[in-house]
């Protein structure tokens, strides 16, 4: 237990996990945190994987489970991870590209930035010297930065010039790979300078960072995806996370985690309790797992909206995945079909196994109707979609 801590978490919005694990400066980051190679998003795309985050519940229960429902987040049964530390005295800041992709609940100042004019590295350093003089003044703090220009570029250079079957994009791979990887390198530029802002303003001995992204971004991989939020597959929903505190060994967790276990991680390190006045968590901290002890892994769920042929993505998710560490189940809603894919053999999921027999695919197909019958009952007397 880590009493009176100060919070930070710093969203890379967009991050990939491959370009984390060959960067320098996440390398670097590696040795000096417990980094999480394979973490798990609820939802390929920012307002519903962040709900989830700060909820650390699924969106199919806390009412965030699409691009439209931001405003549907249910605040009454779900308490955030900014009001938890508000509750205990702590200075509330945050800062994102939209006051649409976190809930708000909380907040003592909540900056937006302009994704297309801000400096990000200057911003979030002068945000960092606000909380700073807080914690100098006596408050703990809670600060949330959100690193949007990946997300800026390839709105600017991909959404806005290609659809989700455009052949020029995706028989263009390798233009593909060099444009996000002069967005990552830049984030990478960001992050070296905001770590080091925290390290000289001597923040690092008294608070838990927690640095990570909410989705991938396709470079071709899949046609009829240009950017995110239309599959399943592990190159969006797959993601990383680097926790950070002093007395921490330094390790890799290659165990399957999800973003939704972050919540209740910090809230159990720094000693605080779950409210049982509110809804129960879907996450589950992973506490032990840093300290090396026994730890079961979880099922990762994930859904989102694939826009088919519109213009606009639809209200309700409809297609909808379950994984381990091994093995995932995706069903595809809007064709009734599904896929199934043995990751350790096949970690690009080009071999759909389903129907060829494995257990497995029996044991995930039930897993998964499980947790929509749940969402079912949890939503079945509230507003229409």
């Amino acid at each position: 237990m880590v009493l009176d801590k100060n919070v930070i978490i710093i969203l890379i919005d967009g991050g990939r996990v491959d370009r984390a694990m060959r960067s320098p400066i996440f390398t670097n980051l590696q040795t000096k945190s417990v980094f999480f190679s394979q973490t798990i998003t609820y939802a390929p795309y920012t307002n519903a994987a962040m709900h989830a985050l700060f909820s650390g519940c699924y969106g199919n229960r806390n009412g965030t489970y699409s691009y439209w429902h931001t405003y549907r987040f249910k605040k009454n049964k779900f308490k955030t991870i900014t009001e938890y530390l508000k509750d205990r005295g702590y200075f509330t800041c945050g800062d994102a590209h939209t006051k649409l992709i976190i809930p708000k609940q909380g907040f003592d100042e909540f900056h937006i930035h302009d994704e297309n004019k801000d400096d990000l590295s200057k911003h979030h350093s002068n945000l960092i010297d606000l909380v700073k003089t807080k914690n100098d003044q006596g408050s703990r703090f809670f600060l949330y930065l959100t690193y949007s220009n990946i997300h800026t570029g390839i709105k600017d250079e991909v959404l806005k010039i290609y659809n989700n079957f455009s052949e020029e994009y995706f028989q263009n791979k390798t233009i593909n790979e060099k444009r996000y990887d002069g967005f990552f390198s830049k984030a990478e530029n960001y992050l070296e300078i905001i770590l080091k802002k925290i390290q000289d303003l001597d923040l690092y001995k008294n608070s838990i960072i927690l640095i990570t992204s909410d989705h991938g971004i396709s470079i071709g991989e899949k046609y009829g995806e240009r950017a995110y939020g239309a599959f399943c597959y592990d190159y969006t929903i797959k993601t990383f996370a680097s926790y950070i505190y002093p007395e921490l060994k330094d390790k890799e967790i290659s165990n399957q985690v999800r973003l939704i276990d972050f919540m209740p991680t910090i809230l159990e390190h720094i000693g605080f309790e779950i409210d049982k006045k509110f809804e129960s968590l879907d996450g589950e901290s992973l506490l032990s797992l840093i300290e090396g002890k026994a730890f079961d892994e979880k099922l990762a769920y994930t859904e989102t909206g694939n826009p088919l042929d519109q213009s606009r993505p639809p209200k309700r998710p409809n297609v909808k995945s379950v994984r381990t560490s091994n093995w995932k189940l995706i069903f595809n809603e809007h064709n009734n079909t599904k896929e199934l894919y043995n990751l350790i053999q096949d970690p690009n999921e080009k071999n759909n196994l389903i129907g060829k027999g494995f257990d497995i695919e029996k044991s995930l197909w039930k897993k998964l109707m499980l947790i929509q019958k749940k969402h079912y009952i949890n939503t079945i007397s509230s507003h229409k979609y």
